[in-house]
């Protein structure tokens, strides 16, 4: 049985040599491979010891399994390349709007909007900022009342800070208790929508790449 091994593994070699970029992603153009194979096996068989007819009806079985597997991921593929190139022509309507999400914010001298959204047993919120680094910037309490604060990128010494990338969170206190620090959002300008990764990707005026299912608000820029 050695030889019969050897040679098929020989044969199935050649042919997948001989098989085109093209014809190598469908296994169903491939259905001579398998006839070669199998009558390589009918040549080196030992005649003395003859392999089964079932042993046959098994490899075509498995041919035939693996080649609808191929034939299904492929339509899966082509599926998903679709469905992404339809996201990517709907998310083109989106450049040029400002897209509220929790990714980092540019100061560049404009006022930057932040959307709070305080615990219901929270009696005082605090607005705290950070830099790039992550150091922090700016604290000051806003009311528990508020919707959207507004930050004009000066510090607690009314000092105005360096244009860049800035992170804001909300400090909920009941009394002295701090319950929860929540990462906020703000409205950042989308000049881009690119796919990484199979995943559609927008881009703002920042530089941030904000994926497009962690987007919650879209709005017209201010003149």
């Amino acid at each position: 049985m050695d030889s019969i091994t050897s040679a098929t593994a020989a044969a199935a070699n050649s042919a997948r040599a001989a098989t085109t970029p093209e014809t190598a992603t469908a296994i169903s153009s491939d259905f001579e491979t398998f006839l070669q194979m199998l009558s390589t096996q009918l040549q080196n068989q030992d005649p003395m010891d003859p392999v089964k007819s079932e042993d046959f009806a098994v490899q075509l079985a498995t041919f035939s399994g693996v080649e609808q597997q191929v034939l299904t991921n492929n339509l899966l593929q082509d599926l998903s390349s679709r469905m992404i190139a339809s996201s990517m022509s709907d998310l083109a309507s989106w450049v040029g709007l400002e897209a509220r999400s929790a990714a980092p914010a540019a100061w560049s001298g404009t006022p930057v909007d932040v959307s709070i959204n305080p615990l219901a047993a929270a009696d005082r919120t605090v607005l705290v900022v950070r830099n790039a680094s992550g150091s922090e910037v700016y604290r000051a309490t806003v009311p528990v009342t508020a919707d959207t604060v507004s930050w004009d990128g000066r510090n607690a010494a009314g000092q105005v800070l360096p244009h860049g990338n800035y992170t804001f969170e909300l400090e909920n206190y009941a009394g002295d208790d701090l319950l929860a620090t929540d990462l906020l959002e703000s409205y950042a300008l989308v000049t881009e929508a690119r796919i990484m990764d199979g995943q559609t990707v927008l881009v703002t005026a920042s530089g941030e790449l904000v994926p497009s299912d962690l987007v919650t608000g879209l709005r017209q820029p201010e003149d």
